[in-house]
């Protein structure tokens, strides 16, 4: 779960440790703000606003979901972010430096997309505690975000301070540790808002920390080369670098690193490293749920271990494809469908979900591995930090052009947003569609003035076609990724039709996994469930065991493979969408029973390679992997016929 939510991060652990780990989604997203003609490379595109960008329909109901599940609830009796423990001084202090982070950087999103009053009034009295505790020197606890440009005057001359302190304590040598080393990217990125936005005179010290950042940080383009990069599970190999840099949620972070450089080193060679790096680390430690395998730290391929920022620096489409597989399969799969309890390890092939103590990190629940001691340090990360996910995808669903004559929509779902344009065109646009449980999307435009509308056509498209204004459908015939489509002033529809066909990914031992469109498919195993424990003051944060009563031993013919695309009722998704038997998409395959053995009591052992039926051939359902909770979803192969 570290690893799917750190691929949605903007900015967040950063410098001097978790103390200081400052400005996640920051004053980035203040409103109606254009960045300066600065000496920083321009990134290919520009985010907007937070809240200009808002979920609509099915996916406003899974931000629901999670505010009603444990993220909009632990402020109310979670020990590490309760308010009630604000006011503890120097006890609570050391819980703001990284749970408290954590937490904010989540909930302000997830707040403004749902305009939920409670949760902005939450985290705006986070935001007063920590500026009102800035010491003399400029020293910052946790990281701030915020969405109302009002709070410019507050934030930025408390930033600059801590600037100030961050550039004089790395000249000297002081405050630098393992974990500030891999994560220096988060606080360039920073720099380069306040570069960019708000340099107040200050662009030589800003530039000379963002060099000086990565001058005394873990060199990333020599741990994404290729003759350094690890090939397989990382435990028994020599890393030739600090060894947090094979840490799985490290290396989210560092993917950032090189496409933030390249803003002031203007080295085609930094973009080169980061696209090859997350070639290499897709290649081999990928999963066909769209994220990478680390059991804390990388664990290759094997089905039985558990950006945003670098496609708007960049612009490849491979990188907004892969966000959206991770989206849409691995983020739902990790959560129960109404996100009070969550798993800290997810498998592709996971046939149980119990306490294996130790670890505890296979059952979903409050706390199922984390907070945990690591060198008397106590480290709460994992709670606070699950909800950011959904609210940093849809925040990131829409960008602008470089030069902001168009608006480029990147994700595809439900979504509703707005934005000035150069020459104050003044544009809305709101996506209506069932996606990824639909192939069609309905997009309405209202503009100003004529603009050219991007949108991004994802490389499991067959047949795509757009139609403008009810005329005849063209086959989409993308550049680079992109659709684009002349909208004239004045209101316009746009029909999307995105089909795509059944597609077998080879996976280790001969298998294979199933994926159509965005969504990955998997055997749902049919569990029992028992609860383990539940915290004492909010009984629905509960631990759980599930256990499987169905058979999972199946190797499959792939040559079967059917896909079903079944009607809502009413024209609209279950809630939550995200569970057992909800979905209105499956695919049958005919299946055959086979042996297949456990390892232990939770895991099953590798899909046998060449397996032979042990009775007569059924017909298997399968479903999209985020509605799964136990499941296979990496099959042995046999041939009906």
């Amino acid at each position: 779960m570290n690893q799917v939510t750190s691929m949605f991060r903007d900015t967040t652990s950063a410098f001097m440790g978790y103390r200081s780990v400052i400005v996640s989604t920051l004053l980035s997203l203040l409103v109606g703000i254009v960045p300066q003609d600065t000496g920083l490379a321009p990134k290919k595109f520009l985010s907007l606003p937070l809240g200009a960008v808002k979920p609509t329909g099915w996916l406003r109901d899974q931000l629901l979901v999670q505010a009603n599940g444990l993220a909009g609830h632990e402020h109310d009796f979670y020990d590490y972010v309760a308010q009630s423990d604000w006011i503890g001084g120097d006890s609570y202090y050391s819980n703001l430096e990284e749970a408290g982070s954590y937490w904010f950087n989540g909930m302000v999103p997830t707040g403004v997309l749902l305009n939920d009053s409670t949760i902005q009034s939450q985290t705006l009295q986070f935001l007063d505690y920590v500026l009102d505790h800035q010491d003399s020197t400029g020293w910052l606890g946790p990281e701030m975000v915020e969405a109302d440009a009002t709070l410019a005057e507050k934030v930025v001359p408390a930033l600059h301070k801590f600037v100030a302190l961050a550039n004089s304590m790395l000249h000297e040598g002081q405050g630098l540790e393992d974990w500030t080393k891999t994560r220096w990217e988060d606080f360039v990125i920073v720099l380069q808002w306040l570069y960019d936005f708000y340099p107040d005179g200050q662009e030589d010290v800003l530039m000379d920390t963002m060099k000086m950042l990565k001058w005394t940080g873990d060199p990333w383009e020599q741990v994404f080369a290729e003759a350094n990069f690890p090939k397989g599970p990382v435990e028994h190999l020599s890393n030739p670098f600090p060894v947090l840099t094979w840490h799985g949620v490290n290396m989210a972070e560092g993917l950032k690193a090189l496409p933030s450089t390249f803003r002031y080193t203007h080295n085609q060679s930094d973009l080169d490293a980061a696209s090859l790096g997350w070639d290499l680390l897709f290649r081999y430690h990928g999963r066909p749920s769209g994220i990478y395998a680390a059991d804390e730290y990388l664990a290759g391929l094997e089905a039985v271990r558990g950006g945003s920022y670098l496609y708007q620096v960049i612009g490849d489409p491979k990188f907004a494809d892969r966000v959206e597989r991770i989206t849409y399969n691995a983020l739902p799969a990790t959560l129960t469908g109404d996100m009070w309890s969550r798993q800290y390890l997810q498998q592709q092939n996971q046939v149980a979900a119990k306490n294996m103590t130790p670890p505890y990190s296979n059952v979903f629940g409050l706390e199922p591995n984390y907070p945990a001691s690591i060198d008397s340090v106590v480290r709460r990360c994992c709670t606070v930090n699950h909800p950011q996910g959904w609210p940093k995808f849809i925040s990131n669903a829409f960008v602008t052009t470089a030069d902001q004559q168009s608006v480029v929509q990147v994700y595809l779902g439900p979504f509703s947003t707005s934005a000035t344009l150069a020459g104050g065109n003044k544009v809305t646009v709101t996506v209506d569609t069932l996606y990824p449980f639909s192939d069609a999307l309905n997009i309405s435009v209202n503009a100003g003035k004529s603009f050219t509308y991007s949108v991004r056509i994802p490389s499991w498209v067959t047949g795509g076609t757009f139609a403008v204004n009810g005329e005849q459908a063209k086959p989409a015939a993308p550049s680079n990724g992109l659709q684009g489509i002349l909208v004239p002033d004045g209101a316009t529809t746009i029909n999307l039709n995105l089909p795509a066909q059944i597609s077998l990914e080879s996976r280790p031992h001969g298998s294979v996994a199933i994926h159509r469109g965005p969504l990955h498919y998997a055997l749902d195993i049919p569990r029992t469930q028992r609860i383990l424990t539940q915290n004492a003051q909010e009984p629905r944060a509960a631990d759980l065991q599930f256990t499987a009563t169905g058979n999972w031993q199946y190797a499959i013919d792939p040559d079967t493979l059917t896909f079903h695309a079944g009607t809502p009722t009413g024209g609209r998704l279950p809630s939550p969408i995200f569970d057992s038997g909800l979905s209105p998409l499956a695919i049958t395959v005919m299946a055959c029973p086979i042996d297949w053995d456990l390892a232990g009591d939770t895991f099953t052992t590798s899909p046998p390679t060449t397996p032979a039926c042990t009775g007569p051939a059924t017909n298997l359902t399968l479903s999209p992997f985020g509605t799964t909770k136990l499941r296979i979803g990496e099959f042995p192969t046999f041939k009906a016929s």
